[in-house]
């Protein structure tokens, strides 16, 4: 895609499922990666199947401090970050009478303070160059919310008014900040998801027009166009990548 090639791009939530398939897509369109995890050991394997152009980093997307660290690391090995993209999520499903607030705190701390603890530690570098593209990924969960996801549907919202806010303030210094919306799709979130309630899974699949789970690559499709320069004037903008399973 144009625009891509040698850009520098942060990818958080790397080392598996959709940040993973993200990362290699942007790695393969000749992007600079750095690849943000926890998980250090699945985050370097990504880093090893990208090259030379990928460094791999360690943090938690949670606090502030950590990416303001990451962000430094990754400039120091592979230049100025020109784009993020926030990948790192984690849900525990079940009704929301049964679930506790430690949680709560979990879901909302990963999910969407990571996102905006991200968005935070690159924008400075960013605003003082006068450009810069951010996709922050959401959920279909957030859009219409989703039974036994009730804290996880409501922190996936809370990314995308934050990312239509931050798009208005940034605009000005050339910075597009986008969300994308995935659908069900076959990560291995999903697989634990699927594998401790079967019959939620089956329910899933035939709920969606296309009767499959999207594939992580095929999010990062989307992703891509929105880093690239095919999308210079797109910004605040949130699309689904979910095979028709939500339709708004």
């Amino acid at each position: 895609m144009r625009g891509l090639r040698d850009r520098v791009v942060l990818v958080t939530g790397a080392a598996s499922g959709i940040g993973r398939a993200v990362a290699l897509r942007l790695g393969d369109e000749g992007c600079r990666v750095a690849a943000v995890d926890l998980n250090l050991e699945g985050v370097r394997a990504t880093a090893a199947e990208i090259g030379e152009s990928a460094c791999a980093l360690q943090a938690d997307v949670s606090y502030l401090s950590a990416m303001r660290e990451a962000v430094v690391a990754a400039e120091a090995v592979l230049g100025p970050v020109d784009g993020l993209v926030s990948c790192a999520g984690w849900d525990r499903v079940q009704p929301f009478v049964e679930s506790t607030e430690e949680t709560w705190d979990r879901v909302i701390a990963i999910n969407l303070k990571g996102v905006i603890a991200c968005t935070r530690a690159v924008l400075d570098g960013m605003m003082a160059r006068g450009s810069g593209a951010i996709v922050n990924i959401s959920s279909d969960a957030g859009r219409v919310g989703s039974s036994g996801e009730v804290v996880y549907s409501g922190a996936k919202a809370g990314i995308i008014g934050f990312s239509k806010a931050v798009a208005r303030e940034v605009a000005r210094h050339n910075i597009r900040v986008n969300v994308v919306c995935p659908g069900p799709t076959d990560t291995p979130m999903m697989e634990e998801t699927r594998r401790a309630n079967p019959r939620l899974g089956e329910a899933l699949v035939k709920a969606i027009p296309f009767r499959r789970l999207a594939r992580p690559a095929e999010v990062a499709a989307a992703v891509a166009f929105l880093v690239s320069d095919e999308a210079t004037y797109i910004t605040g903008q949130t699309l689904s990548v979910s095979g028709g399973l939500t339709m708004v």
